[in-house]
């Protein structure tokens, strides 16, 4: 459901000038910012994981104690990226 808004956001900010003004007043509502955060953790610990199957996937922190800290590294990275892109945001 992210996806199809961030074009959407994207294709108002590519329209000139007022366009990317009224994108940036979208982005004003805390509703809104809400949801950008939602999805940018969702998005980033998603592929975070995504990187970290493919190395197991190859023997690279497949034991136990590897396969957990790369799981907290996966989690920590996701709020990491999402406290990164709601500092750009305020």
């Amino acid at each position: 459901m992210g996806i199809p808004c961030c074009i959407y956001l994207l294709d108002l900010s590519l329209q000139g000038p007022s366009g990317y003004s009224r994108m940036i007043a979208l982005l004003d509502y805390l509703p809104l910012k809400g949801a950008v955060m939602a999805w940018t953790w969702a998005l980033s610990h998603h592929v975070l994981a995504g990187i970290r199957h493919l190395l197991s996937d190859i023997d690279i922190g497949s034991q136990l104690p590897g396969s957990r800290r790369s799981a907290w590294i996966a989690n920590i990275g996701g709020v990491a990226v999402a406290l990164l892109v709601a500092g750009a945001l305020a």
